[in-house]
């Protein structure tokens, strides 16, 4: 399967979020891309016409909104279809099940997936979703509870950590201020 770098999008739209623009991206199968502007592996400029009512990301859009209302009340519904390898789609379905303010460790994804060995293959998994908040990549953290690397920054996986009421460590909500 090739990555969303080599995607055929059939619709992008630019939506502004608390935490900065996030670029959403449609496939013809459902919402393939969802990037802050500025995070790493963000594929750059898309072959795609900019159409923010195309349904998928109208759905995409107020599902976004309704997360920066409430966020540990909303479940995200909309259709994905995120490129990757069979490992980094079975991944990325194990963090969907990861609910707002739940956290785990890429030691523990590891041993959901019954690879206990693939901690390392886990983490480059998590670090290559190409959908932000709607697979929670942000939720998973360092074997020791420590923030850990996100695409998106660690300020950003702080914040929505902080807004979803994830029980961390008081001093990693400190240092984001």
């Amino acid at each position: 399967m090739s990555l969303s770098l080599h995607r055929e999008w059939v619709a992008q739209a630019l939506v502004d979020t608390p935490l900065g623009p996030l670029r959403l991206a449609a496939s013809a199968r459902g919402l393939g891309g969802a990037w802050f502007e500025d995070q790493k592996h963000h594929p750059g400029p898309l072959d795609a016409p900019e159409q923010a009512g195309h349904p998928i990301l109208a759905q995409a859009r107020e599902e976004l909104r309704a997360y920066w209302v409430d966020p540990r009340h909303t479940a995200f519904c909309t259709p994905l279809d995120p490129a990757g390898t069979v490992f980094q789609l079975a991944v990325w379905a194990a963090l969907r099940e990861l609910a707002p303010g739940q956290t785990c460790s890429y030691g523990a994804l590891a041993m959901l997936l019954q690879r206990p060995q693939a901690v390392r293959a886990v983490g480059a998994a998590v670090g290559r979703n190409p959908l932000s908040l709607f697979i929670p990549c942000h939720r998973v953290l360092g074997a020791d509870g420590s923030l850990t690397g996100y695409a998106g920054g660690l300020a950003r996986k702080r914040a929505l950590l902080h807004e979803e009421g994830a029980a961390l460590p008081n001093d990693l909500f400190a240092s984001a201020a």
